[in-house]
C-alpha cells in the first residue's frame, strides 16, 4: 500500500504501520545494544583535560608533572576559630594525620610541619632535623617549633594560619589521574581523624576529585525535576497518559543510547575528549528537550489527523508524510550546529558536540520509525478528549495567529527593537572562567574556597619553571627576583624555590647573621651548602623543587582567586618582567592554573564566535538547498540569529559571565530554536500548493502553532537547570528557558510577519 506520493517516505511509512512488531522489536535490540556501553562510561572533570594537547600551557604544565611529580594537590586546613594550634595536643593530631594520610595507597607525599625539617648550626656544620621530631612533643617543644617559623616566615605561610588558629597541610597524590578515589581517601581519612576541629580543603585535585560525584547527583537530581516538569505540562495538553508515555518512551531510549555511546567510544577510542565532565553536565537535559520535540510534533499531529479523518491508519500515515522530512531536517540542522562544536579548542567541548549529536540521530531514528509503529498498535478511542477538542494551547494560538497577521509591520518592528535592545546589551558581556564562582554561596566546596582565601595562602598555583644551573648563583638569584616581583602583588600570598632554601642553608651555617641571608656568590659556596645538606639530611626534600641533575628548578607561587582581568594583567606582567629583567641564557616558562585560566578564557572567547557564525551559515545553507530558495535560508536563521543576540544581550545586562560552561549556550539556542523555524518554513511550502494565499499564513499558524508551543512550553524543562549545585549551569537553565521562550515565539511572530510580506515572493504552486 502507498502511503506517501514519494516512494522513500511511503516505505519508511509502510515499516511501521505494516511491521509494527518487527520495528519495534528491531529499534529496541538496537536501542539495548548501544546503551549497553554505560558499562563504559566515565566521570572526570580534570581541569587540564579541556585544553589541546599543543597548547604551550599545557606542554610546560605536564613537563612540570614528569619532573617534578603531581602537581594537582589538596590543600587542607584544621583548626578552631581563634584557639591556638600552638600546643601538644594539636600536634598529636597533626602526626597521626600526616601518618595515616602517608599510609594511603594514592597519596604520594605530605608536607605539613610533622613532615618538615629544620636547619641548625652544628659548629660551623649544617645539621639538618624533624621540625617535629615525635608524635608526643612538650609546650617547651611546640613553642620552639612556633619559634622556628616565626624565624622563617615564607615556611610559616605554608603550613599555619596568621592567627595561630589553623594548621596547614599539604597533600599530593602519585598522579593527576584517578583524583576522585584520591580526594575521598584524603576527606574520609581526615575527617575520621579531625572529628573535633573545623575542616577545609581546597585545590585543584580536591574540586577535580569531588566533581564526579557532584555531577553525578546533579544529573540525577536535574532529569527527574525536567522530566517531572516536562509530563505536567504534556498530560495538560496532550490529555492522554498513553500519549506522554510513547513521547517518553522516545526520550527515556534517546538518552541512555546517547550516554551508551559516550561509553563505547570512550572504551575503543581512549579518547578523553568523551569524559563526562562538568562541561557535560546540561547534555542530557538538552536531549530531553530534542527527542520531546520530535515526539510532540508526531503526537499533535497525530491527534489533528486523527480528529479530521477519524482513521487511525489514515491519521497515521498523514502524520508521518507530513512530518517525515522536516524531523528530518531539524534534526540534520541541529545536529550541524552540534558539530560545530568539534572545531572548538576545549577537547571536553568536541565530545560533547559529537555526543549529542548522535543523541539527536537517534532520536530522529525512533520518532520515525519506533514511534508510529507503537501509535498504530495501539487502539485509540475516538471520542477522547485528546482528540475531540482543542487544549488551551491550541486556543492560545488562535488568537496569536489573528493578532500576527494582522498587524505583520508592527509585529515585526516590535521584534527588531527587542533584538536592537539585545544588541546593545553584547558589549557588557564578560568572560570569566573563575572556579569559586561555579559554586553558590554556602555549600561546603565554596566556603572551602573563601576560607583558604582569608585565613590561607590561597589554592590557586602558579609554577614557573626554568631550565638552568640551579647552582648557579645568577640563576638562583633570578629566581628570587621572580618570588619578589609575584609576591609585590596583593593577591600573592607566598612563594619558595630551591633560591629560599640556599639562603636558609647560608644563614644557618653563619650563624644566623642576617646579613647572609643571601645567594652565596659563587658556584662552589652554593655546591658546598648542597654537600653539608646531603651529609645530614636527604637530597629528596628537594625533589619539589629541583630535578636531580641540578639543571631544572621549579617556582611555586600561591594566591588567592583572580577576576579575569586580574588573570590578564598578572600574566602579561610577568611575561614582560621576565624578558626585560632576567637572563635569557636560562629557559623560563609560566605555567600553573593561573595560567590555565588564561588561556581557557582566550579559547572561550574564539570558541564560541566561531560556533556561533558556523551553525547560522551551515543551517542556512542546508535549508537554502533543501527549501530550493536562498531566501527559505535566510528566513530560517532569523529566529536563532534574533534568540542568539537577545541572550548574549541579557547575559550583558545581567552581569551573568561567559565561561567554558555557558559557551555552549550558544549551539545550545541554534540546536534547539532551529527547529521551530524548520517545522514552519516546511508546513508554508507544503500548504502553498494547495491553500490560497489569503488563508495560507493562518493555516499554516494553525498547523504548527500548537506543537511549537506545547514542544516550547514542555522543553520547561530546561528549568530544572535553576536547581544546579553549579552556578553557570543555572545560569544556562534561565537563559534556556528565555531562549525557548524567543525562539517559538520568534518564529511565530518575527518569521510568521516577514513570510506574510514576503508572501508572494515565497509562495510555490504545483501544476
Amino acid at each position: 500500500m502507498n502511503y506517501s506520493d514519494h516512494p522513500i517516505r511511503s516505505r519508511v511509512i509502510s515499516q511501521s504501520i505494516d511491521k509494527p512488531v518487527r520495528t519495534v522489536i528491531l529499534s529496541l535490540l538496537a536501542t539495548f545494544f548501544v546503551a549497553f556501553g554505560l558499562r563504559f562510561f566515565t566521570i572526570d572533570d580534570d581541569m587540564m583535560k579541556m585544553l589541546p594537547k599543543n597548547l604551550e600551557s599545557r606542554i610546560s604544565w605536564d613537563a612540570v608533572q614528569e619532573e617534578f611529580g603531581s602537581t594537582e594537590v589538596i590543600f587542607l586546613a584544621f583548626g578552631n576559630d581563634g584557639i591556638d594550634m600552638f600546643h601538644p595536643e594539636a600536634f598529636s593530631v597533626l602526626w597521626d594525620l600526616s601518618d595515616e594520610l602517608k599510609r594511603s595507597a594514592k597519596v604520594e607525599d605530605v608536607t605539613s610541619i610533622s613532615t618538615a625539617t629544620r636547619m641548625e648550626n652544628d659548629d660551623g656544620f649544617l645539621s639538618i632535623e624533624d621540625l617535629q621530631p615525635r608524635r608526643e612533643i612538650t609546650q617547651i617543644e611546640s613553642d620552639a617549633i612556633k619559634k622556628y617559623l616565626n624565624k622563617n616566615p615564607s615556611l610559616r605561610k605554608r603550613m599555619v594560619s596568621d592567627e595561630n588558629d589553623y594548621l596547614f597541610m599539604v597533600v599530593q597524590p602519585y598522579e593527576s589521574t584517578g583524583l576522585d578515589g584520591f580526594a575521598i581517601d584524603v576527606k574520609t581519612i581526615s575527617e575520621q581523624i579531625l572529628e573535633e576541629y573545623d575542616v577545609h580543603f581546597g585545590g585543584n585535585a580536591y574540586v577535580s576529585g569531588i566533581m564526579p560525584s557532584m555531577i553525578r547527583d546533579d544529573v540525577r537530581g536535574l532529569m527527574v525535576a525536567g522530566m517531572f516538569i516536562m509530563i505536567i505540562i504534556l498530560l495538560a495538553n496532550l490529555r492522554s497518559i498513553p500519549a506522554v508515555g510513547m513521547v517518553l518512551m522516545v526520550i527515556i531510549l534517546s538518552l541512555v543510547s546517547m550516554l551508551g555511546f559516550m561509553g563505547w567510544v570512550l572504551r575503543l577510542t581512549g579518547s578523553e575528549k568523551f569524559l563526562f565532565t562538568l562541561a557535560n553536565t546540561s547534555m542530557p537535559i538538552i536531549l530531553l528537550t530534542i527527542a520531546n520535540s520530535d515526539g510532540v510534533h508526531v503526537m499533535t499531529k497525530f491527534f489533528k489527523e486523527m480528529r479530521k479523518s477519524k482513521n487511525q491508519i489514515t491519521s497515521i500515515s498523514g502524520t508521518m508524510d507530513s512530518l517525515l522530512i522536516p524531523i528530518f531536517l531539524t534534526s540534520i540542522t541541529t545536529v550541524s550546529a552540534f558539530l560545530s562544536m568539534t572545531s572548538s579548542p576545549l577537547e571536553p567541548l568536541i565530545g560533547y558536540g559529537i555526543t549529542i549529536s548522535f543523541g539527536i540521530l537517534w532520536a530522529w531514528i525512533l520518532s520515525s520509525t519506533l514511534l508510529p509503529a507503537v501509535i498504530s498498535l495501539k487502539t485509540w478511542n475516538l471520542d477522547s478528549k485528546a482528540i475531540t477538542s482543542k487544549s488551551a494551547f491550541e486556543k492560545t494560538i488562535d488568537k496569536l495567529g489573528k493578532v500576527v497577521l494582522t498587524h505583520p509591520k508592527y509585529v515585526f518592528s516590535a521584534g527588531l527593537l527587542i533584538v536592537l535592545i539585545g544588541f546593545s546589551g553584547l558589549i557588557k558581556v564578560s568572560v570569566d572562567v573563575n572556579m569559586a564562582k561555579f559554586f553558590r554561596p554556602g555549600t561546603e566546596i565554596r566556603e572551602s574556597m573563601d576560607f583558604m582565601d582569608e585565613k590561607m595562602t590561597g589554592t590557586v598555583d602558579i609554577r614557573v619553571r626554568i631550565e638552568g644551573d640551579m647552582k648557579d648563583p645568577q640563576t638562583l638569584e633570578d629566581m628570587g627576583k621572580i618570588q619578589e616581583f609575584m609576591e609585590a602583588d596583593a593577591k600573592v600570598a607566598t612563594s619558595f624555590s630551591i633560591a629560599d632554601v640556599v639562603k636558609q642553608m647560608h644563614l644557618t651555617v653563619m650563624d644566623d647573621d642576617p646579613e647572609f641571608e643571601t645567594v652565596p656568590d659563587s658556584r662552589e659556596k652554593v655546591n658546598n651548602l648542597f654537600t653539608m645538606y646531603s651529609m645530614s639530611g636527604d637530597p629528596d626534600d628537594f625533589s619539589t623543587l629541583i630535578d636531580y641533575d641540578y639543571r631544572i628548578g621549579l617556582v611555586t607561587a600561591f594566591s588567592k582567586i583572580m577576576s579575569t582581568d586580574e588573570i590578564f594583567r598578572f600574566n602579561q606582567a610577568c611575561e614582560e618582567f621576565i624578558a626585560k629583567t632576567l637572563d635569557q641564557s636560562n629557559k623560563i616558562d609560566v605555567t600553573g592554573m593561573i595560567v590555565v585560566f588564561r588561556d581557557l578564557i582566550i579559547l572561550i572567547i574564539r570558541s564560541t564566535i566561531f560556533s556561533i557564525i558556523f551553525s547560522l551559515i551551515i543551517i542556512g545553507i542546508i535549508a537554502s538547498v533543501f527549501f530550493k530558495r536562498i531566501l527559505w535560508g535566510t528566513l530560517a536563521v532569523i529566529p536563532l540569529t534574533s534568540a542568539v543576540i537577545i541572550n548574549f544581550g541579557f547575559m550583558g545586562y545581567f552581569g551573568i559571565e561567559l565561561s567554558h560552561i555557558t559557551a555552549i549556550l550558544s549551539s545550545i539556542i541554534i540546536g534547539v530554536g532551529v527547529d521551530f523555524a524548520i517545522h514552519y518554513i516546511a508546513q508554508f511550502r507544503r500548504l502553498s500548493r494547495t491553500v490560497d494565499q489569503s488563508e495560507l499564513s493562518r493555516e499554516v499558524v494553525d498547523d504548527v502553532g500548537y506543537p511549537i508551543i506545547l514542544d516550547a512550553a514542555s522543553n520547561m524543562g530546561f528549568g530544572a537547570l535553576l536547581f544546579s549545585a553549579f552556578v553557570p549551569i543555572q545560569y544556562i537553565g534561565g537563559l534556556m528557558i528565555f531562549a525557548m521562550v524567543s525562539t517559538s515565539l520568534g518564529t511565530l511572530t518575527v518569521l510568521a510577519a516577514l513570510a506574510e510580506l514576503l508572501k508572494k515572493k515565497l509562495v510555490e504552486r504545483t501544476s
